[in-house]
């Protein structure tokens, strides 16, 4: 149910400062530690005397030492030494390919043949003084294509974040879905309408008036395996709308990178990035505090729906247009994780 053969977000290099972080990710237990380079490191989080969990033990002088019995395990997932014993034949743990790259921890949990850092896709935002971001993380108990479900359509916001992001004139305006190659787009974009809450605090941290009539969109972006990136914003009424001169507008792009822990668990690491008033740390807290109470939000329904389903797994579910790219997006994950099974031998004739 998730592809294994891709780079997920694991967590954020602060978790993996001086003590070693255990997470699952996509069924497998890794832990997570700095080597002596000052390198991420990632190992199966098991040590290979006696199956303890290497997360519980420390770091020392970058290596990993085993809380059990002293077990001290290198990067490459050989044992380096253990008191009073030799370690020559200890049979070597896997390790799993991790990079630092564009202020989070990636990790490929699948072949690491096959692991290659240009297939994460770049980040702008990330790497210009341009754009200010803001974050988080929730474990969320779900499906985490549930989460796909829900961000690739916006419709809820109108009846789950009816304080802040949500609007009718979001049920009011169709949505539009494309897929190009991997990668599915879903837009709205609705004119003339008054901002909501969340949208009137920015208008004014960009010291833009927040009582008049603004153009809003909201451009959503799937890539696999569970990566989506929404361009939102709304600028001042008929200024060009999405393509408004920035003095007329405020523009963000909504981060959600959604990592599998199991079938029905997952890491939700959530932000967002904007390139207006960027040196406002003030303001980047603010959204972020909103930003956090519309997650918690969205987290109480989808963990409520994961229980309704595990409950009635008979129940085949509606598809409707809105549901357009979330349907595109499960297609791609299915083809990824067919793509990974082994394929059936041809069978040889009997003589």
């Amino acid at each position: 149910m998730f592809p294994k053969n891709a780079w997920y977000v694991a967590c954020t290099p602060d978790e993996v400062d001086e003590k070693p972080l255990g997470r699952t990710i996509c069924n497998e237990k890794i832990v997570f530690y700095r080597g002596d380079t000052g390198k991420v490191a990632a190992l199966e989080d098991f040590c290979p005397h006696r199956g303890a969990q290497l997360s519980l033990g420390a770091v020392c002088e970058g290596k990993l030492v085993c809380g059990y019995h002293g077990l001290v395990m290198g990067c490459d997932g050989k044992t380096v030494s253990m008191p009073g014993q030799r370690v020559q034949g200890f049979p070597k743990i896997r390790a799993y390919p991790a990079v630092e790259k564009y202020g989070f921890v990636w990790v490929w949990p699948g072949d690491a043949a096959l692991a290659d850092e240009a297939k994460i896709h770049h980040l702008e935002w990330a790497e210009s003084p341009d754009w200010a971001y803001g974050g988080g993380m929730y474990h969320i108990a779900c499906d985490y294509r549930l989460m796909v479900d829900n961000l690739m359509d916006l419709t809820h916001e109108t009846y789950v974040h009816t304080t802040s992001i949500g609007q009718k004139e979001i049920d009011e305006t169709p949505v539009a879905t494309k897929t190009e190659g991997e990668h599915v787009i879903t837009s709205r974009f609705m004119n003339n309408v008054m901002p909501p809450p969340f949208w009137k605090a920015n208008l004014r941290g960009n010291h833009l008036p927040d009582d008049q009539p603004v153009d809003r969109w909201q451009v959503c972006h799937f890539h696999p395996p569970s990566h989506i990136l929404i361009e939102v914003g709304v600028a001042l009424e008929g200024k060009g709308g999405y393509h408004a001169d920035a003095k007329d507008k405020v523009y963000s792009i909504v981060v959600d990178f959604l990592t599998p822990e199991t079938e029905t668990s997952m890491w939700y690491f959530w932000g967002m990035a904007r390139n207006f008033n960027v040196r406002d740390k003030a303001l980047t807290a603010q959204i972020r505090e909103g930003q956090a109470r519309v997650f918690a939000e969205d987290m109480a329904v989808l963990e409520a729906q994961q229980r309704n389903l595990l409950r009635y797994p008979e129940r085949k579910l509606l598809m409707l247009n809105i549901d357009a790219g979330g349907v595109q997006s499960r297609r791609i994950i299915d083809r990824l994780v067919a793509q990974e099974q082994p394929q059936p031998q041809p069978q040889k004739l009997a003589a």
